[in-house]
């Protein structure tokens, strides 16, 4: 049975992240793809120029209308914006306990953008942070929902990533991508313990949407049934590859899209 999950998420037009990318991650891990809007964003690889927010209400009916006529079998949740969209979702999603759901705290865009109100990351934390199966943050997103520094050592993101889950995800998935190394490790926390997973740091400026198609994947293995383990080390090797790939395309002058297609291209012959 092919499973099917929604992402509630923002849009990019240029392709690279959001719920453009939500849509290709969730495609090529075999899933059936669905989406409600949270946001409209005027963006390229270079930045982001502009923002139109959805209203709370018309994203709770999105989400309703959904679950009203189709079988949902994981969530992934990422620009967010602000609290009255955080306190909609929830409301909207609170009848549906059991589904997975993955929480990714997009909060500041590749070029620096802004993309969550400061005031709303209380309105996440108490509201959607409850609901989350795995929470995947980064390192300035694990520090800002923690309102400390950002973590500079293995051994203070895995104390982030306790605390984090003390605030109510089943897991927590702190991603390290930002320490100063050649390393790229994160941190998995669930209540059987903490696993790291590696990775070599792959040299490229490609990079755009990476934290959105991991979040996407992950979302798409819970949906298949992978316990969180199996999933974070099934997507991050899909997120590596697809970063490896990146070079193929041809996308922008900035941050380029990781290449979510690229085992299905070469097997179409690209």
């Amino acid at each position: 049975m092919i499973r099917n999950v929604l992402s509630i998420a923002g849009s990019d037009p240029s392709g690279g992240a959001g719920i453009q990318a939500d849509l290709k991650a969730f495609s090529a891990r075999g899933v059936y793809g669905m989406a409600a809007l949270t946001a409209l964003t005027a963006q390229n690889t270079q930045g982001v120029t502009g923002v139109h927010l959805v209203p709370p209400h018309f994203v709770a009916q999105q989400i309703k209308a959904v679950f009203a006529d189709v079988r949902v079998d994981a969530v992934k949740i990422g620009m967010i914006a602000n609290a009255g969209i955080a306190e909609a979702v929830a409301e909207a999603l609170a009848p549906h306990r059991g589904i997975p759901i993955v929480v990714d705290p997009v909060m500041i865009a590749k070029g620096g953008a802004a993309l969550l109100d400061p005031q709303a990351v209380d309105a996440l934390t108490k509201h959607l942070l409850p609901l989350a199966t795995l929470l995947t943050p980064n390192l300035p997103e694990a520090a800002a929902l923690l309102h400390e520094e950002v973590a500079e050592s293995r051994e203070q993101m895995a104390s982030q990533a306790e605390r984090l889950r003390a605030l109510g995800p089943a897991a927590v998935l702190v991603k390290g991508g930002h320490l100063e190394s050649n390393e790229s490790p994160d941190i998995l926390a669930t209540d059987s313990g903490r696993h790291w997973f590696e990775a070599k740091r792959v040299p490229t400026k490609n990079t755009h949407g990476t934290g959105c198609t991991l979040s996407s994947a992950l979302a798409a293995e819970l949906a298949k049934g992978a316990s969180p383990q199996a999933a974070v080390s099934t997507a991050k090797t899909y997120l590596a590859q697809a970063v490896a790939a990146a070079g193929e395309l041809a996308v922008g002058s900035g941050h380029g899209p990781v290449h979510h297609f690229h085992a299905l291209w070469k097997d179409a012959g690209l």
